[in-house]
């Protein structure tokens, strides 16, 4: 009999051995899968906001549109008189809102050029001889064209006037 107690406190001990055992590998594999789910929703969040922006990004470019120029024959008008007869020859480009625009200038183009004819000869050379004098004109050329055609009407949506070219004689 003392040969068969002497086993049965080794079977007691493997028995609270293995237990011990398993629990670790439990435990490492728990912190394991833990470490592996938030390693994988880190990498989704970080990874799933990148194409929203890319999309977004995508849209918005898709929303700004290429710019409309409409290039407007040339003038030559007289200046007002300071020192003897002086003419101002001028071409330049409007840039538009849209090809509707393009299209609605190109129909009232008498309108337009009458009221610029007006403006331009309006002007005296000391006015727009200088940078400053040239962006007042620019703005003042927009403010003209902008105008609606018709009483009531839609006004035009001319944002930018560029000078192609600026001659003072």
């Amino acid at each position: 009999m003392a040969t068969s107690a002497p086993k049965a406190a080794p079977k007691a001990a493997a028995a609270e051995e293995v237990p011990v055992k398993k629990s670790n590998r439990k435990l490492m594999l728990i912190v394991a899968l833990v470490v592996l789910l938030a390693a994988g929703a880190g990498a989704y969040f970080v990874f799933a906001k990148k194409p929203e922006a890319a999309g977004e990004k995508a849209v918005k470019a898709e929303a700004a549109k290429p710019p409309v120029f409409l290039t407007v024959e040339p003038f030559i008008v007289n200046l007002q008189n300071e020192s003897g007869e002086q003419f101002l020859q001028l071409s330049f480009t409007l840039q538009v809102a849209s090809t509707e625009q393009v299209d609605l200038l190109k129909l009232y183009n008498p309108q337009v050029r009458s009221r610029l004819l007006l403006l331009l000869s309006s002007r005296k050379a000391s006015d727009i001889n200088n940078a400053e004098g040239k962006k007042k004109l620019s703005t003042d050329i927009m403010a003209t064209v902008n105008q609606p055609f018709t009483p009531g009407g839609k006004k035009q949506e001319v944002t930018d006037v560029f000078f192609t070219s600026f001659v003072i004689q």
